[in-house]
């Protein structure tokens, strides 16, 4: 695995020198650490923050803010800020996560999805083989798409994640039918897997969470909006509201943890890609599917394993929190969690509650029935893990 290993240690040496170079560009300073209070006017941590993660992700503006609860919430503002009654926007990859699936409003009416709000929603499948189909994708944007969506992990799926290579591909695709739709990358979990972001390769917005990779597992909650000014500026008024914007929004948390955060996520995605890879290695000798293999090139850190039945789904989640360093006694059951339809089982003995840059697991209730692994803060807490999983499975 050794050369694997190096392949993922040089996308980690060259994030954490892109890193380095924005903070020392921007003149981070500890007064830069404060939180603040009431509105945030003038709040210079918050501002500088969002100035450096623009130039490290590249695009022209960001916002990042404690305030977005979720990458859920993030993607969710995106496009309730973007798109108008009567307009259109299709999913490039077939069906989304099973959350953003609720904000769409796709398999229920709730109150509120875009669905409910008149926007005109159109899914293009994949190929056989979970490929994006770059032809189906030509034909189906036209002039009246206004938006087009592109997940890059697999979510509750077993197709391979989005590389930057097929993000290039499909956003090119795109600009070539329409220049003027917009491309929205939901980059949760792909954050530094890559020398290049999605920003570098065309995509006009993109968006995540501050408790995946970007947070270096020291965030304690947020998420970020990254792209074109005008749309970032369009989306904060969403947010907050028209003409105040990003200019609103107090850091009450110390702003610390999410510079810190981000200086040290290289190196924590780095340990997560690791282990991904260790664990598809083993199980895939063990003689189960392994999403991606092994040594395949990721464009993301989850590792997705197919089981044979609901019963190991749990056992393998149970062996996770069982090795975790919080709540490593609880008892595991599938369960509801809001946003999602099936009940699903959470392996998350997390120090930030539901952190997946953390070691952790889930899986919903429903065939293929595979386990979704992600995350490790280090590599040698993933190996352990490996070790007991081959032990109790």
């Amino acid at each position: 695995m050794r050369g694997v290993f190096s392949l993922f240690e040089e996308a980690a040496y060259y994030n954490q020198v892109k890193i380095l170079k924005a903070f020392q560009t921007n003149k981070v300073r500890d007064i830069n650490f404060s939180s603040s209070t009431g509105y945030g006017y003038g709040d210079i941590g918050r501002d500088e923050l969002e100035t450096i993660y623009a130039e490290v992700l590249g695009a022209e503006d960001a916002m990042v803010r404690s305030q977005i609860v979720s990458g859920t919430h993030a993607i969710s503002a995106c496009l309730m800020a973007l798109l108008q009654p009567g307009e259109e926007m299709i999913s490039l990859l077939g069906s989304p996560y099973d959350t953003l699936c609720r904000v769409i409003g796709k398999n229920r009416p709730d109150k509120g999805t875009l669905i409910e709000r008149g926007i005109r929603y159109k899914e293009v499948p994949l190929t056989v083989d979970g490929r994006p189909d770059l032809s189906a994708i030509e034909a189906g944007v036209s002039n009246d798409t206004k938006l087009v969506l592109l997940q890059r992990s697999r979510g509750y799926n077993l197709r391979p994640s989005l590389k930057i290579e097929d993000l290039e591909k499909i956003i090119t695709t795109v600009h070539n039918v329409n220049p003027a739709t917009i491309t929205f990358v939901d980059n949760c979990y792909g954050e530094f897997t890559d020398m290049r972001e999605p920003s570098q390769v065309g995509a006009d917005l993109i968006a995540g969470s501050l408790i995946k990779n970007p947070g270096g597992g020291l965030a304690p909650s947020g998420g970020y909006i990254a792209g074109s000014k005008e749309l970032v500026q369009a989306v904060a008024y969403h947010i907050t509201a028209p003409g105040l914007g990003k200019e609103l929004g107090a850091s009450l948390i110390n702003n610390r943890l999410l510079y810190q955060g981000l200086f040290i996520a290289p190196h924590i995605v780095l340990q997560a890609m690791k282990g991904a890879a260790l664990l598809a290695y083993v199980f895939e000798k063990r003689g189960y599917e392994v999403y991606p293999r092994w040594e395949d090139l990721r464009g993301d850190i989850v590792q997705a394993i197919k089981m044979k039945n609901a019963a190991e789904v749990i056992q393998f989640c149970q062996i996770v929190q069982s090795n975790s360093p919080v709540d490593s006694d609880v008892t595991l059951e599938y369960g509801q969690v809001p946003g999602y339809n099936d009940q699903v089982v959470m392996a998350a003995g997390t120090f930030i509650q539901g952190s997946s840059i953390e070691l952790s697991c889930d899986a919903p209730l429903r065939e293929p029935y595979a386990v979704y692994f992600q995350g490790g803060l280090s590599y040698e807490h993933c190996r352990y893990v490996t070790q007991k999983l081959l032990e109790g499975i």
